[in-house]
């Protein structure tokens, strides 16, 4: 496994970890899920550049790397959802996008082909966990002082789902191919 193989794994390990200190009900655990979860996303620019970089580009990161980038925002806006600070409907929507995205992929894996991100999914990804990390910031403010403080996290999020459609219509554009009927 190369390097930048394994900076996406770290990503994938560190989602039980921000799981778990984020479900503890303490400002101080959330604070730290936050740093967890704002190191892991970090880490999804740093093995796109080392893979680019050092030609460490492979099969197994272009599968494994939108995958990690799935689990950790998805796994953030369950725990916002749980919360109250992220719509049903939006989730929802996200939710969509992906399992289309992975139908897709799978369709593409079962005729030898592999599908890499691109830019739209890649700002989708950005807008999403721009949006966790605004949601998060300001959570422990309602939570504690019952102050409506979010509405920033909220456009941020509705965004994010907008550039999740946005991508979402791009890819089945460009792989519509692989899904007709033969």
């Amino acid at each position: 496994m190369n390097t930048a193989n394994k900076i996406t794994m770290i990503r994938v390990f560190l989602v039980p970890v921000f799981m778990v200190l984020f479900m503890i009900d303490n400002t101080v655990c959330h604070y730290a899920a936050l740093g967890v979860f704002i190191l892991a996303s970090v880490t999804d620019a740093v093995d796109g550049h080392v893979a680019r970089k050092y030609n460490q580009t492979t099969t197994f990161g272009k599968f494994v790397d939108p995958l990690a980038d799935k689990v950790l925002t998805t796994s953030a806006f369950l725990i916002l959802m749980y919360y109250d600070r992220m719509s049903v409907w939006a989730l929802m929507i996200v939710l969509t996008r992906e399992f289309m995205v992975a139908g897709v992929r799978l369709v593409a894996a079962g005729e030898g082909k592999v599908v890499a991100a691109s830019m739209w999914g890649k700002l989708k990804t950005v807008t999403q966990m721009i949006a966790v990390i605004a949601a998060m910031l300001l959570l422990p403010y309602e939570r504690f002082l019952g102050v409506r403080a979010s509405l920033i996290s909220d456009i941020l999020i509705w965004i994010s789902v907008a550039f999740t459609i946005i991508s979402g219509i791009d890819y089945l554009a460009k792989n519509w191919k692989l899904m007709e009927m033969k």
